[in-house]
């Protein structure tokens, strides 16, 4: 037997030291040694599927008493995160073919393109722990040194199934690909979609044929072709795991939402706003920041803010997430007709809007999203929908969006106060101001006479939505109409 050196796995010499050193289950894997702020690591790539097979996650004490080194893990997260791998076995079914000079498969292409493409599709390293291991590595069993032009350029270590890889940062992504698994085994065996754990958007549970071979080239690639990237640490103890998940978790800064918005182009909302909505409809650049100082308010609106009234529009949610292509490309002509009404507001996206104009605040034009949602896309839209929203989208550069307007401060005056300013018969129209719900919409500054909405958004921009539907004569929400799905 070869004698170990610098600490590094021993070669394995003989029967005898195999047998003591490993065992069946061994399989060789080709690292590079790490020295990561000096404490030793390998790294290495391993098909997706044997990844999953030989990893584990400590949330949770097991059967054996491991101990607990990992947050609770998050269902709907790790959902998302099957989705996106599963999109990401579609491109690399692809790609292979192209390698491997295969003629193309338009099934493929017509999945992916159904689960909506993106520019590149990759999943960060899996940071794991391997605890048989000792601190350096020595007591794993290695084949040998592999070397080119007399430098060593990696190791081959045996790794058996007691050598678990205990993911420390990664674990959702592990999750995610137990989800994809689990879905196309389920396609594999049934030949239909699965009722539960379905994580590709369809009408009918059947499946086509060529449906069915991409699914199986999906499962074939992840066993060989599709790779994950695992940085291995040491015989770390729990302490030390659980360091390392602080580190890798909190030393980093966050991304501003706007701009990590702004680099994402796999939603299709976003991709809708970069392609679409920017250049074309609204003829301006976002912004990252909300600019705070409205005497040097530019006109521009922040991406964040872009996206979320986008979400009111598309989902009539407060985010993207969840956006499908076909759902988004069935709403595109009516999206785009609100943006262009939105854009022909006076003064919106000039120098100076929020001075101007309180449509160039986010929530104004939230409301406005909403009630082209209710009119152009809600399951319980009215028989008259169409012609509302169709007065809704002639209406909107018309509406009295000055800052005098005193509908914004119905609920800060008195009875009498109403009256006088001619804005009593919005009670048809408006919630009542009962005690224990939120009625502050803002504060109107008379000095600058200025209208400042406040933060909560949530809370607000319905009410604002209910005193435009007054002015433009629209049914207000507690008014019953005969829906379509009634007829």
């Amino acid at each position: 037997m070869y004698p170990a050196q610098d600490s590094l796995p021993t070669p394995i010499g003989t029967l005898d030291s195999l047998l003591e050193d490993g065992d069946t289950s061994a399989k060789p894997h080709k690292v590079f040694i790490a020295h990561n702020l000096g404490n030793r690591a390998f790294l290495f790539s391993i098909p997706m599927h044997d990844f999953h097979s030989m990893s584990a996650v400590a949330n949770e004490r097991g059967a054996n008493g491991e101990p607990v080194a990992q947050r609770k893990l998050d269902e709907a997260h790790a959902a998302k995160l099957a989705r996106f791998i599963l999109k990401g076995l579609v491109s690399a079914a692809i790609e292979r073919r192209i390698i491997m000079k295969k003629p193309e498969f338009p099934a493929l292409n017509s999945v992916l393109e159904r689960m909506g493409g993106q520019p590149y599709l990759s999943l960060q390293p899996i940071v794991a722990n391997i605890r048989t291991s000792d601190p350096r590595g020595a007591n794993l069993p290695g084949s040998r040194m592999i070397t080119k032009e007399e430098e060593t350029a990696c190791f081959k270590v045996m790794l058996s199934q007691r050598d678990i890889l205990w993911v420390v940062d990664g674990q959702h992504r592990r999750k995610a690909m137990d989800l994809v698994f689990e879905f196309l085994n389920a396609i594999q065996s049934s030949h239909r979609y699965p009722k539960k754990g379905n994580l590709f958007v369809t009408d009918t549970p059947d499946i086509s044929k060529e449906d069915l071979a991409v699914w199986a080239e999906c499962l074939e690639v992840a066993r060989g072709f599709c790779t994950v990237t695992v940085e291995a640490h040491l015989g770390l103890d729990v302490d030390q795991e659980r360091q390392l998940f602080h580190d890798l978790n909190n030393l980093g800064k966050k991304v501003e939402k706007s701009l990590a918005l702004q680099f994402d182009s796999s939603n299709p909302i976003n991709r809708f706003i970069k392609e679409v909505l920017i250049d074309d409809v609204l003829g301006m650049e976002p912004v990252e920041k909300d600019i705070v100082n409205w005497q040097e308010d530019t006109g521009q609106l922040t991406f964040k803010d872009i996206v979320a009234i986008n979400a009111h529009l598309f989902l009539n949610k407060t985010n993207i997430s969840g956006a499908t292509p076909a759902e988004v490309d069935a709403r595109k002509d009516v999206a785009t007709a609100f943006w262009t009404a939105v854009n022909a507001i006076p003064n919106f996206g000039k120098p100076g809007a929020k001075m101007k104009t309180v449509a160039a605040q986010p929530v104004v034009l939230k409301a406005l999203a909403k009630l082209t949602f209710d009119y152009a896309f809600s399951k319980r839209k009215s028989v008259d929908s169409e012609e509302l929203l169709d007065r809704l989208l002639k209406g909107i550069p018309t509406l009295d969006y000055s800052h005098a307007n005193p509908a914004w401060r119905y609920y800060q005056f008195s009875s009498a106060e109403r009256q006088q300013a001619g804005v009593e018969d919005l009670k048809e129209y408006l919630p009542s101001d009962d005690e224990g719900y939120n009625r502050d919409l803002g504060a109107f500054d008379p000095a600058a006479k200025v209208m400042r909405f406040g933060a909560k958004h949530n809370d607000i921009y319905p009410i604002i939505g209910d005193m435009f539907r007054k002015e433009l004569g629209l049914p207000a929400r507690h008014e019953k109409q005969t829906s379509v799905s009634e007829l």
